[in-house]
C-alpha cells in the first residue's frame, strides 16, 4: 500500500458522502489521518467506519459550515492529534436549485453564499493560520466546471463557484512564500446523491453534455485531490483543475 501521507493530518468538509467521502477514503488509504466534517453524524461515521475497514485512519466531527466558531473546531479536531494539518479539502456545498436571475430567490442565493464562498474563506481562513506556523501545507477546494462558463438557470450556484476559484488564486499568492500550495478542482456532472433524483432520460441529457459521453465517479473526482495534496504536485499552485469530461472545452 502507498503510504505517501503517512503521519500528515487531513481534514475533509462534507465527507459524508459523494465526493468528500471518496476524497478521505483515498487520503486514508495513502496514510493520512483524516478527520471529516459536516452536519450529519451517522454518515459521517459510515465514512469513518469505511476508512477503517479498509486499513486507515479517521474520526468525525459534527459542524455546520456556515458556523465560524464550528469550522475553527473542525480545523482544531483535525489538529488535536499531531498538533499539524498538512492537507484539507474543503468540499461542503450547496447546489441549491434551477432559478432564472430575474425570479432568484434571496433566501436561496444568501444561503448558497454561506456554504460555498463563506464556508470555504473561513475554512481557509483556519487553516491557513495552522499551516502558516508549520511552514507547510496543501490545500484544495472543490469549485465546479459550472464555475468556468456560463450555466442558464444556475446564475447564484455558478457566482460562488467561480468566487471559490478567484478565492483560491488570491489566497495562493498570498501563502506561496511560506510553502503551502491552494488549488482548486472544477468537477463535471458527478454521480453524486444530489443527482440520485434524476431520471434515465435526465441522466443521459447530462452525460451527452460531457464530450466523453459519460458522468463522473466520485472516485476520479478524489484522484485529482490527492494528486494536488501530495509532493506530485510540488510545483502546482493557484490553479483551477477541470476533472470535467470535456465539458468546458466547447
Amino acid at each position: 500500500m502507498n503510504q505517501q501521507f503517512a503521519g500528515k493530518s487531513a481534514l475533509v468538509t462534507g465527507g459524508g458522502s459523494g465526493i468528500g467521502r471518496a476524497s478521505a477514503l483515498a487520503l486514508a488509504a495513502d496514510g493520512a489521518l483524516v478527520t471529516v466534517a459536516g452536519r450529519t453524524a451517522e454518515a459521517l461515521k459510515e465514512t469513518v467506519r469505511l476508512i477503517e475497514a479498509s486499513g486507515g485512519s479517521g474520526r468525525y466531527v459534527v459542524a455546520d459550515m456556515t458556523d465560524e466558531s464550528h469550522i475553527e473546531q473542525a480545523v482544531q479536531a483535525a489538529t488535536a492529534d499531531t498538533g499539524r494539518l498538512d492537507l484539507a479539502l474543503n468540499n461542503a456545498g450547496y447546489d441549491g436549485e434551477y432559478q432564472r436571475t430575474t425570479d432568484y430567490s434571496t433566501e436561496l442565493l444568501d444561503h448558497m453564499i454561506a456554504v460555498n464562498v463563506r464556508g470555504v474563506f473561513l475554512s481557509m481562513k483556519y487553516e491557513l493560520r495552522r499551516m502558516m506556523e508549520q511552514g507547510s501545507g496543501a490545500i484544495v477546494n472543490m469549485s465546479s466546471a459550472a464555475g468556468m462558463v456560463g450555466v442558464a438557470g444556475f446564475s447564484g450556484y455558478t457566482s460562488t463557484k467561480a468566487a471559490e476559484i478567484s478565492m483560491t488564486k488570491s489566497s495562493a499568492l498570498e501563502v506561496a512564500p511560506h510553502g503551502i500550495r491552494i488549488n482548486a478542482v472544477c468537477p463535471g456532472l458527478v454521480d453524486t446523491p444530489m443527482i440520485a433524483s434524476l431520471d434515465e432520460e435526465q441522466r443521459k441529457s447530462l452525460s451527452a453534455s460531457h464530450p466523453l459521453g459519460r458522468i463522473a465517479r466520485p472516485e476520479e473526482i478524489a484522484d485529482a485531490v490527492v494528486w494536488l495534496c501530495s509532493d506530485k504536485s510540488s510545483f502546482v499552485t493557484g490553479i483551477a483543475l477541470p476533472v470535467d469530461g470535456g465539458y468546458t472545452l466547447p
